[in-house]
């Protein structure tokens, strides 16, 4: 994982949080680990080839 981290809140359907959150406890993973995934493989979709090569070396680590 990065070393250092920030905070990003936002809010959600209280319905839909509840559902991704049993999703992601039946994967064994926690929700904070699929969202910092989503990001990371958001990321390197649609981010330029700059703020890809930014991205830190242990981006694809669960973390």
């Amino acid at each position: 994982m990065e070393s250092r981290t920030a905070r990003l809140t936002l809010l959600i359907d209280p319905t839909k949080k509840e559902i991704f959150e049993e999703v992601c406890a039946l994967h064994d993973l926690t929700p904070s680990q699929v969202v910092r995934q989503m990001i990371r493989d958001y990321i390197q979709q649609y981010g330029s080839p700059e703020q890809i090569a930014r991205m830190p070396l242990n981006a694809n680590a669960n973390g």
